[in-house]
């Protein structure tokens, strides 16, 4: 059986300028390297979901061969970003014996929700497209009777990137090697007691970095013991009505999805003092506050904050009560917010 279940988005109204250079430059491209013997193929994404469905992430690119696309998923940040995509290409998603057709979105990419029977722990879906060999996306699926859950914003967090520094962050994505760059001291411990304490708990990993670093991502996770989980990223550059997505935004609708797709889970919120971890946390414990348990923030150190010039988060003290009357944690470290929750009911 096959199920239309397209992922490209379709509006009456006309592309922003800057989408349709990009388009433009998009369809150039691709038929320059098509002419060279480039071949598409499929990068999945870590996917989750719930018994019975799924939603489904993954994008298709240009590249010379196989052995090409293993070389740029190994190597420097700004290189993941030279791949050209292939837009509207009809995809076909695998789930058991059932299979739903989509179609890629002008960036290549695909993120769209599937039904399939599938149990609770880790699954996997097959991805096809013409021209591509097929390949496994992993999926998260969490068993309805799960109560709490964690979702982690990653830089400054769970990773050391000074990202809201321009000039540093540019050069943490494009040019520095995955290996140089320096976990948070005691995160990955933290993540781990929090999903041991309690079993079957999903973890997301929630950014405004771009898709082309997923790969990179998951190795520097993967590498320092974090827990596996769904990463929630975005796509940079144009969007059908403006220059530049909004990172903050990202942030805001995956919550809500989260929150929605989700609605028996308890949240606990872990972020940095560094960006608009807090604001954004405040405004969604106040409008869903039965699906967070509590926010943990990650405290940067005075040099850090005056760098990235944050804005003070709330003290130490297990009792401070942030927005949303959620009680917030607030330390510099792992270790240090693993002492302020061990003793309450959030674990």
């Amino acid at each position: 059986m096959v199920a239309s279940n397209p992922s490209v988005e379709v509006s009456a109204a006309p592309l922003h300028r800057a989408a349709r250079i990009e388009d433009a430059l998009h369809e150039v491209v691709v038929r320059l390297l098509r002419q060279r013997g480039w071949r598409p193929v499929i990068t999945a994404y870590t996917g989750y979901g719930g018994p019975g469905w799924a939603r489904v992430m993954a994008r298709v690119v240009l590249t010379r061969r196989m052995q090409e696309r293993k070389r740029l998923e190994k190597v420097r940040g700004w290189r993941s970003f030279t791949t050209s995509p292939v837009n509207h290409a009809p995809v076909i998603i695998q789930i058991g014996d059932r299979l739903h057709e989509t179609h890629t979105d002008r960036s290549g990419y695909v993120d769209c929700r599937v039904e399939g029977d599938l149990t609770p722990g880790w699954a996997s879906v097959r991805i096809s497209t013409e021209g591509a060999a097929p390949v496994e996306a992993p999926i998260r699926v969490v068993d309805p009777g799960v109560k709490f859950g964690v979702i982690s914003d990653i830089d400054d967090t769970v990773m050391v990137t000074a990202l809201p520094r321009p000039l540093l962050a540019a050069w943490n994505t494009f040019v520095l090697d995955e290996h140089a760059r320096v976990p948070v001291p005691g995160m990955a411990v933290l993540y781990e007691r929090l999903i041991t304490a309690n079993p079957g708990a999903p973890i997301f990993y929630l950014s405004t970095g771009a898709w082309n670093v997923a790969p990179t991502l998951s190795r520097f996770l993967s590498r320092n013991l974090y827990p596996a989980g769904p990463l929630l990223l975005t796509d940079w550059g144009p969007t059908p009505d403006r220059w530049f997505r909004s990172g903050s935004e990202h942030k805001r609708n995956t919550l809500r999805r989260l929150a929605t797709e989700f609605p028996d889970i308890k949240w606990l919120l872990i972020g940095d003092d560094g960006q608009h971890d807090q604001e954004i946390y405040s405004e969604f414990a106040h409008t869903f506050a039965e699906n967070v348990t509590a926010v943990a923030i990650r405290r940067l150190s005075p040099t850090q904050a005056v760098l990235a010039g944050a804005i003070p988060g709330p003290s130490g003290n297990p009792e401070a009560v942030g927005s949303g009357g959620k009680t917030w944690f607030s330390a510099p470290d792992g270790a240090g917010l693993w002492s302020l929750l061990r003793d309450t009911d959030v674990v």
